[in-house]
């Protein structure tokens, strides 16, 4: 059978009209790539040089791939195919070129580590602080002005820019791009933002260069459109001026990396720069059931700007829509693993046909707990496991040597993190006497007085000891939490977190934030304890152990099927049977980040779709009603998102009202919720009382509770239960303290003592 043959009409038209300017709008699971390969090898077939032929993607894997299935098609001459991402294709041609440039034609390509790395010998070199010029801050703010296609001299001159500095307290920053960009010339470098930048400036610079790969490029072919920025936009369009043979294959409806400088309107207004453009659109949905495509056409209306199409599927109808509402953070993480195990045990499923997604990396601790518990097998994606995580691991080696000081893996991570003056220097002089002693690092530290050694290196292991032996001493009267807590501001890792506002900085602040909340979970609700032994250790070393027996888990091979872990934005492209969209609270997912304009809004919608349309099968939603974050119980309210679901095709649980409410609605709610919130606090502190426990007081079975009745909690006092909700193994008891004020309290957590039965 043809190739053309395995097309549906709409998907022909884009292949076989290859002349002018076009654009392929693809909804999810319509073919995309499929429309992309045929499209090539019939440009082929129809004697067009591949030499000609410039097509850019995102991923080399996806060039790699799409030139494999071209070459099966249309031969060996696929392979001379102009085919890779913009940053190879225009490395390859800045080395051509590199000479009108003044660089070799083996110029180095610095990544992210070496250019930051670059800023932090500049900024120590200028005597500027490096708490306030942080490397990854001023990187990122380089990275953003060349991405913009704004040198170092052009962002000088901006007042604009210098001014949004001056603001930031970072007035330097044009000094340090200019030496930045200086430094990376003399050492023949380019980074990765460069190779775009430079890219433009020798088209705009040289007219001949210009016109040379105008006439090389005759057709050029671009995926995921709506991905790209404007520095890769302006280029394309540059090569493209002479003959317009110009396709962009998008969706802006997953249009979802504005962060790293991706620019919607390069689609939307695409029209607008090529009049005579070709409109296809691709709208048949080959991946996922009727239910699914339902939600997520519904979903995408309530966005204004966006291109007009209507994804169908010829798909079974399917199975409706779950939407879970779980108690707590850690209730939601259970809660999906039953369902996991459900859906495996039901549909025969294999654990890879499985995808949990959330919204950042710092979610996927809980969820990662409750598959270890059914010993579900899982992979975290597009990022590192929790408790494999650096910052993570740098706060646990704190924690461990507090707990054991002769665990060298941990005194050897964090003896000079923060910074404290301890160099390499030092740490083999101490290496050499603890080999010599035969003893450990610790003792010899202990000992220091003893060898010679400079008085400042001797004074800052001195002070580290100290502050170590300070946090020992504490494991006896602090529980887990506090204990953590403090060892966290004492040793400054909170506040070296805290300082960097860069966005990987405020994931890695978000990562041990949530390490935080999931002690402070462990102390209110410890494992049960062993029998015999009165009550269950919430201290930090029955933690660690905890910790250390969901974590070590033997090394399986890479073709075992795993459930995936990722966040939304890395699982773009991706499809799986079975979906579950966690973490749908309003603040979390849309982010609070991006609730101050409706194009942030409108891009976590876009998000929210995408989430949505990786499913095939089977979609579930899910979000707690509390959640631990920063130490502190949160109330959580569920996503907008949520209200705006179809109620016909979706099958809520939990939920007690979907009536959808205006913005000034939404606000005087929060306004409410603070006011209360507010209240109670001054009344706690108005109080200022400690309880103390009667003498007969002992923890009643939640199941006897009952409203009405006087109750005794061992914190907040005497109270008495005005009201319940919640499954019946999940039930939450709203009470009226006497001294507290009113609290919402998980019976099965509450230690609740009954006073007086209900009358």
């Amino acid at each position: 059978m043809h190739y053309l043959d395995e097309l549906n009409p709409a998907q022909k038209e884009a292949v076989i009209h290859f002349e002018g300017p076009a654009l392929i709008i693809a909804g999810p699971g319509s073919g995309k790539t499929r429309v992309l390969t045929y499209r090539i090898a019939f440009m082929l077939e129809n004697a067009i040089d591949p030499f000609h032929i410039l097509s850019l993607t995102f991923t080399n894997k996806a060039a790699r791939e799409m030139k494999e299935r071209i070459q099966k098609i249309a031969g060996r001459e696929a392979r001379n195919l102009w085919m890779g991402t913009f940053h190879s294709i225009f490395a390859r041609i800045l080395r051509i070129e590199s000479e009108k440039l003044g660089y070799p034609a083996n110029f180095t390509i610095y990544d992210s580590d070496d250019a930051k790395s670059l800023i932090k010998k500049i900024v120590k070199e200028m005597g500027l602080n490096d708490k306030i010029y942080k490397a990854s801050t001023v990187y990122n703010r380089i990275s953003a002005a060349k991405n913009s296609l704004i040198t170092s001299e052009e962002y000088a001159a901006d007042s604009f820019l210098t001014a949004e500095d001056e603001a930031g307290a970072r007035p330097k920053i044009a000094e340090i791009y200019s030496k930045y960009a200086l430094r990376c010339f003399q050492a023949a470098a380019m980074d990765f933002d460069d190779l775009l930048l430079k890219m433009y400036l020798l088209l705009k610079k040289y007219p001949e260069v210009l016109y040379k790969y105008q006439q090389k490029f005759k057709f050029i072919l671009i995926d995921e459109f709506q991905d790209t920025n404007h520095a890769q936009y302006s280029i394309v369009k540059m090569l493209g001026d002479i003959y317009e043979n110009i396709a962009v294959v998008g969706d802006d409806a997953q249009s979802i990396y504005a962060f790293r400088g991706a620019n919607i309107q390069n689609i939307l207004n695409f029209e607008r720069d090529y009049p005579d453009l070709k409109i296809y659109k691709l709208e048949q949905n080959y991946r996922s059931t009727q239910a699914i495509v339902k939600v997520a056409n519904h979903i995408i209306t309530h966005n204004k700007s966006q291109l007009p199409k209507t994804i169908w599927t010829s798909n079974d109808e399917g199975e409706k829509i779950k939407v879970y509402q779980a108690p707590s953070d850690n209730e939601e993480g259970k809660l999906v693993a039953d369902r996991i195990f459900e859906l495996k045990m039901r549909e025969h499923l294999y654990d890879d046909g499985f995808a949990i997604l959330y919204r950042t990396n710092a979610q996927s601790r809980a969820f990662e707990e409750a598959l270890r518990r059914k010993n579900i097998p899982y992979r975290v994606y597009g990022g590192v496991s929790f408790y494999q995580r650096k910052e993570v691991k740098d706060y646990l080696a704190y924690l461990r040597l507090t707990v054991n000081p002769k665990d060298e893996e941990a005194l050897r991570r964090v003896i000079n993190y923060p910074t404290r003056g301890i160099g390499k220097t030092t740490m083999e002089k101490l290496s050499v006497w603890a080999n010599e002693a035969g003893s450990s690092l610790w003792e010899i530290i202990m000992r220091i007085h003893e060898y010679p050694l400079s008085g400042r290196a001797r004074q800052s292991l001195e002070d580290f000891a100290t502050m170590i032996r300070s946090f020992a001493s504490w494991l006896d009267k602090k529980d887990a939490f506090e204990l953590a807590e403090e060892i966290g501001r004492s040793t400054g890792i909170l506040k070296d977190l805290y300082n960097d506002r860069s966005i990987e900085g405020q994931s890695r602040y978000e990562n041990v934030q949530e390490l935080l909340s999931s002690i402070k979970e462990f102390t209110e609700n410890p494992p049960e304890a062993p029998e015999g032994e009165d009550s269950s250790d919430t201290g930090l070393g029955s933690y660690l152990q905890n910790v250390a027996l969901l974590t070590d888990m033997d090394q399986e091979g890479d073709d075992v099927p795993r459930v995936k872990l990722m966040t939304v934005h890395a699982a773009k492209g991706l499809e799986f049977p079975a979906v579950f969209v966690v973490g749908m609270e309003e603040n979390l997912f849309p982010s609070m980040m991006a609730l101050d304009s409706r194009e942030g809004l409108e891009e976590e919608r876009r998000l929210f779709y995408v989430a949505v349309t990786r499913a095939e099968k089977y979609l579930h939603l899910s979000y707690a009603s509390t959640r631990f974050r920063f130490g502190n119980l949160l109330y959580c309210e569920p996503s907008r998102f949520i209200e705006e679901l179809p109620p016909e095709i979706v099958e809520f649980k939990g939920l007690k009202s979907r009536k959808v409410k205006t913005a000034a609605e939404r606000q005087a709610d929060r306004s409410s919720q603070l006011k209360k919130q507010l209240d109670k606090l001054r009344e706690a502190k108005k109080a200022g009382y400690q309880h103390q426990p009667s003498d007969e007081f002992r923890p009643d079975d939640p199941a006897e509770m009952q409203v009405g009745m006087e109750v005794e909690h061992p914190r907040f006092g005497f109270g008495k239960i005005t009201s319940m909700d919640g499954p019946a193994d999940n039930r939450i008891a709203h009470i009226f303290f006497q001294k507290a004020g009113n609290k919402r309290i998980m019976l099965k957590y509450a230690k609740l003592h009954i006073l007086r039965k209900k009358q």
